[in-house]
């Protein structure tokens, strides 16, 4: 169903919207209307910024006035209403933040944002949390199962400026996983390329492909040997130079040390072997996380803690 907007709207741009293009600043702001019909109410000049045509390239300013024609929008889902223990939980697990960004501690779990089946993400539910702010946009993505360090932009020139810096490799991010395995000393670096590959419907997984893959590269160190009731595993540090979907899954997996929890691309047997430990996650913790700051420039290195489950896991397991 669609509802229709019959009157013209006048909108006022803030410093949250500076230099986003008008094109999809209209996509986010009417949301429920395909972009073909966004692209075509601009190219007839019915879309006015300032009382002027544009084309759907024009970045927008501070103060610019931009006259939004009636258009027919889809009707929006009522939101899932956040419960106050979750939302008291969300704020609990920001770790840093300042007037351009905040660094939340992803919980397991958790999409980042809605789709595929999701209705509400993390953003979806830190935007209900936070309705002051008016602008909150994730700057990169971590797995639903993935826990750890996730930056959300709180302007658009933030967001512009972080992931100009993220595409230009400014960004260092470390990973702990627990490896199945005594993990090979000599092994510090993985350098395999990586596709994607469809098994039917919207499921895919990454494999290794060294005719058609994209180059991936990821760096080791071991942190520690332990022992799981007679399964051997290696706690590692894990830095990915790119960032492929999975990389350091399948690069783990791919010199035969998958991770603990890892359904997808693991051992079958060791992962019910730890679900009777009680560990029922995949081992994998964005637990560091550095960038530089929009409007210093100084690099920002913000550490997350480990998860109750991750760390009740590792005081159960002996040396290895």
């Amino acid at each position: 169903m669609a509802e229709a907007v019959h009157s013209v709207r006048f909108v006022t741009i803030d410093s949250h919207h500076e230099g986003q293009r008008v094109d999809n600043f209209l996509i986010t702001f009417l949301k429920g209307v395909p972009k073909n019909l966004v692209y075509r109410i601009i190219r007839k000049g019915e879309v006015r910024v300032n009382k002027k045509r544009v084309k759907a390239v024009y970045r927008l300013q501070a103060g610019d006035i931009v006259r939004v024609p009636p258009v027919r929008v889809a009707e929006k889902a009522d939101d899932i209403p956040v419960s106050k223990e979750f939302a008291r939980a969300l704020e609990a697990a920001v770790l840093r933040e300042c007037d351009d960004w905040l660094v939340i501690n992803k919980p397991q779990g958790l999409s980042v944002h809605a789709g595929s089946g999701v209705q509400a993400g993390l953003i979806e539910n830190l935007r209900q949390i936070r309705p002051e702010g008016s602008y909150l946009e994730l700057v990169h993505r971590l797995d639903k199962d993935t826990s750890g360090c996730l930056l959300v932009a709180k302007n658009r020139k933030a967001l512009n400026y972080l992931q100009e810096q993220l595409k230009a490799k400014a960004f260092r991010k470390k990973y702990h996983a627990l490896a199945v395995g005594r993990w090979p000393e000599a092994v510090t670096e993985v350098d395999k390329p990586l596709k994607k590959h469809g098994v039917g419907g919207r499921e895919r997984v990454v494999k290794v492909d060294l005719k058609e893959g994209k180059p991936s590269v990821t760096r080791f160190q071991i942190l520690k040997r332990l022992n799981a009731n007679g399964v051997l595993c290696t706690l590692l540090e894990a830095e990915p130079v790119t960032g492929r979907t999975h990389q350091i899954r399948v690069h783990a997996q791919s010199v035969g040390h998958s991770l603990v929890g890892d359904v997808k691309y693991g051992d079958d047997k060791v992962h019910q072997h730890f679900k009777g430990l009680g560990f029922k996650r995949l081992f994998l913790h964005a637990a560091s996380l550095g960038f530089p700051d929009p409007k210093s420039g100084t690099f920002v290195d913000i550490r997350a803690p480990y998860e109750d489950s991750l760390r009740l896991i590792l005081e159960r397991l002996s040396a290895g």
